[in-house]
């Protein structure tokens, strides 16, 4: 347990001081040791979680959107669909999933997750905005059809009216979702 520690604590401080090439090192000999010394599943779900976010500030998001798959699996079966961390994988998962333009992936996944979200945490919570948000950017930045974009458009400014009323304008969340849309809005304009 102590070497566990110890060596989670040197991964954690490399990635802080932005040193992640000897944190991936560091985070990979983490998870052989957890498989060769049998960690329960959740440990070895957030230490695969932590090396795809290694992966993904060196530039490997293809290594990263492998792992974040296996451990949004993962969680789905440790936990279910509607656990709160399952949830907060599915958004991680279509972060990656976006990053490298794979949006028809995105939203077939975000269509499944967020209405379990809303129902789960409600309409006003922070991991069911950032899920819409995720499929509205999908399918905006997408093979969609004009009318799918004029949906998205729409529900994008309706969740950016939510984060308005529930954090407040100034939130860091809704000043990027504010971004978002004017990008969007600008980029519909011109074309």
């Amino acid at each position: 347990q102590v070497r566990r520690s110890a060596i989670t604590q040197l991964g954690n401080g490399l990635s802080a001081g932005n040193h992640h090439a000897d944190a991936l090192f560091v985070g990979e000999a983490e998870l052989s040791m957890e498989r060769r010394l049998g960690a329960s599943e959740i440990n070895l779900l957030v230490t695969q979680s932590n090396l795809a976010s290694t992966y993904t500030m060196l530039g490997q998001d293809k290594d990263a959107v492998r792992l974040q798959q296996d451990v949004y699996s993962g969680t789905i079966k440790l936990h279910g669909v509607e656990h709160e961390g399952t949830l907060r994988e599915a958004c991680n998962l279509a972060t990656l999933l976006h990053k490298l333009e794979r949006f028809e992936e995105v939203k077939s996944m975000m269509r499944k997750t967020t209405p379990v979200a809303r129902r789960v945490l409600g309409a006003e919570h922070t991991l069911t905005l950032s899920l819409s948000e995720d499929l509205f950017c999908a399918t905006l930045a997408g093979d969609s059809s004009a009318e799918e974009k004029r949906e998205a458009l729409q529900m994008l400014e309706d969740t950016l009216g939510v984060m308005r009323r529930v954090f407040g304008t100034a939130h860091p969340d809704t000043l990027h979702t504010q971004k978002v849309l004017e990008f969007y809005r600008g980029k519909y304009a011109e074309g």
